[in-house]
């Protein structure tokens, strides 16, 4: 079975970490009760944790899969880590797994932000090789609204809740695949909904929703 990481479009993993943890946090609250013991209040889970340990080589390896990450260097992908950290935006983590022939046997999609990492450089245990232990950040997209507070002349105070003008752009019937597109990223400029691209991967017929190409021509309707 073959695995396939990525940190967003642009970024795939040369080697496969050899174990990915995924923690979902709870957010329930335990109150005690007179003379009743304690009961369990249960709220919204909280954003889910992703950490895992991969390997950034600076030589080629066997084991590693140079068809999604040509012309790798440790040093580049090191650069290319900070400014996704600095850039302060969401990506896609996207795990893949699949069988010898090709086929998608399950996947994890994830929009999250990285929350920190460390570089481990060890000459004796990992010759020029880096090591980089990361930890993830489930991230939930919101809207914001603004509040406007007036004052009549009796005293009274009321507020005014506006909310951002829905886009009445009509949404084009297909869409021709970019260099460094998603398909969850086309689903969310395009559809509104990052979330429907499972929804446009069965339009299509895709076995991998994770795996599309520039000029190809994808239905959205």
């Amino acid at each position: 079975m073959a695995y396939y990481f990525f940190l967003g479009a642009k970024m795939p993993l040369p080697v496969t970490p050899g174990a990915l943890k995924i923690t979902t946090p709870s957010k329930n609250e335990t109150v005690t009760l007179i003379n009743d013991g304690e009961i369990n209040i249960l709220k919204q889970q909280g954003l889910r944790e992703i950490s895992f340990e991969f390997m950034l080589p600076q030589q080629k390896y066997p084991f590693a899969n140079y068809t999604i990450a040509d012309n790798y260097t440790a040093s580049a992908y090191i650069g290319a880590l900070i400014l996704l950290k600095e850039s302060k935006e969401p990506f896609q983590f996207i795990v893949t797994r699949m069988t010898p022939k090709g086929k998608v046997i399950f996947y994890t999609n994830i929009t999250a932000q990285i929350e920190d990492f460390t570089l481990d450089e060890d000459a004796d245990a990992n010759g020029l090789d880096v090591m980089c232990s990361i930890t993830l950040k489930e991230y939930k997209h919101y809207k914001t609204k603004t509040v406007t507070i007036s004052e009549a002349t009796n005293g009274k105070k009321t507020a005014t809740v506006t909310t951002p003008r829905a886009d009445t752009k009509p949404t084009p019937k297909t869409v021709t695949v970019k260099k460094g597109d998603t398909l969850w990223n086309i689903c969310k400029k395009h559809l509104g909904d990052g979330s429907k691209y499972k929804e446009v991967a069965k339009l299509n017929k895709l076995a991998n929703p994770n795996l599309i190409y520039p000029n190809q021509v994808l239905r959205l309707s």
